[in-house]
């Protein structure tokens, strides 16, 4: 059998390191009472939204939802998208015509990639957070250019130096696209993201906001102008020829957004676990949720996830493909919700059991990684 092949599980009764639920709102008593009290108020509407938003699926509460996620992420207009994959997939082949040069982060996600290989111009990648290496792609390229990353990558867990790349972006008139998955209620003081924390909200030309990680929910939006706004509407494909999403998944993305100006405490929870996990192996600097640890070897990494389950704890391995060859890892997800004792307890599994896996790590190996 090739132990390199997915399979899917089903995981209860273990410490969630492994979820993008960062807030907790997934798990919210608060958010889902808030929630079905909001569709009760809205009560009839059906269980589906029956078509695309092109035919019978679009409806007021949509694009009411548009018009909020504007607003709060200071943008001039939003569009809805099934899923952040569907989004980027969406964005970047549409905007990836004949004359156009897009140019990406090697460690961007993989829905960017496959919206350039679906595009029709010229795509190539630049050594990760790397300016000076962009700066070189960017000089060799001919006609109007692209430039994708994401705020945090969700392999590694690093921020992408976005004021660095906005402005080699500047100098050779790119237009840049910024994937704020793993950032969306996180940074910022109400939680609209890297890019609002840092005040580039007019310097961007694109965002993508997803719901599935701290917001809890599902589905995404494309952040941008009006003019592409409509432009997406008529030429992304992964949106014209969809099934909207359903008014019970539009309440939910509604709720949560209600909530998030407010959830400074589950922030900052999330923000003192970071520290803590960080505190407990010295060395580490990490300042975003994703923590990951590279083991090497598809099975080494397979049973050092394996022994952590044995032990209780949720933690996932990312196996090549999925991760370049050499670089398998765990991946740790922090929450608010996590408790120092749980924390304490990763700690001292992830430093006793990774010495058993004969992988030449000792303690104070992997106390510095």
């Amino acid at each position: 059998m090739d132990h390199s092949l997915r399979s899917l599980t089903v995981r209860d009764g273990l410490v969630d390191f492994a979820s993008n639920d960062y807030l907790g709102f997934a798990r919210s008593e608060y958010l889902r009472r808030f929630r079905d009290k909001a569709a009760k108020s809205l009560e009839p509407v059906s269980l589906g939204s029956t078509g695309s938003r092109l035919l019978s699926g679009n409806s007021h509460l949509a694009e009411d939802l548009e018009q909020e996620l504007a607003s709060f992420h200071g943008a001039e207009a939003a569009l809805l998208f099934n899923s952040g994959y569907e989004a980027n997939l969406g964005l970047v082949s549409a905007l990836s015509h004949r004359h156009v040069t897009v140019i990406f982060d090697e460690y961007v996600h993989a829905s960017i990639r496959d919206g350039a290989r679906l595009g029709l111009g010229r795509s190539y990648s630049f050594r990760h957070n790397d300016p000076e290496d962009l700066e070189r792609k960017l000089s060799a390229a001919k006609g109007p250019a692209l430039v994708l990353v994401e705020a945090l990558y969700s392999m590694d867990g690093d921020l992408a130096p976005l004021d660095q790349i906005l402005d080699v972006c500047k100098r050779y008139a790119a237009e840049l696209v910024v994937d704020e998955a793993h950032t969306n209620g996180l940074y910022g003081d109400r939680g609209q993201g890297l890019v609002a924390e840092k005040r580039l909200e007019g310097q961007v030309f694109a965002r993508v906001v997803t719901f599935g990680k701290a917001l809890g929910c599902h589905g995404a939006a494309v952040l941008g102008s009006s003019n592409l706004v409509k432009f997406l509407v008529n030429f992304a494909r992964p949106f014209i020829y969809t099934t909207a999403l359903p008014a019970s998944s539009l309440i939910s993305i509604k709720s949560a957004y209600g909530h998030l100006p407010g959830a400074r405490a589950e922030r900052a929870a999330l923000r003192a676990n970071i520290d803590k996990f960080n505190d407990l192996f010295p060395g580490r600097n990490c300042t975003g949720p994703v923590q990951s640890l590279v083991v090497g070897g598809n099975e080494r990494t397979r049973r050092a996830a394996q022994r952590m389950v044995e032990h209780g704890l949720d933690v996932r391995a990312l196996l090549s493909p999925t991760v370049p060859a050499g670089t398998e890892r765990l991946r740790i997800c922090l929450h608010a919700f996590n408790t120092a004792e749980e924390l304490h307890r990763l700690a001292l599994v992830l430093r006793e059991e990774l010495a058993t896996l004969e992988m030449g790590l000792s303690e104070k190996a992997v106390s510095n990684w």
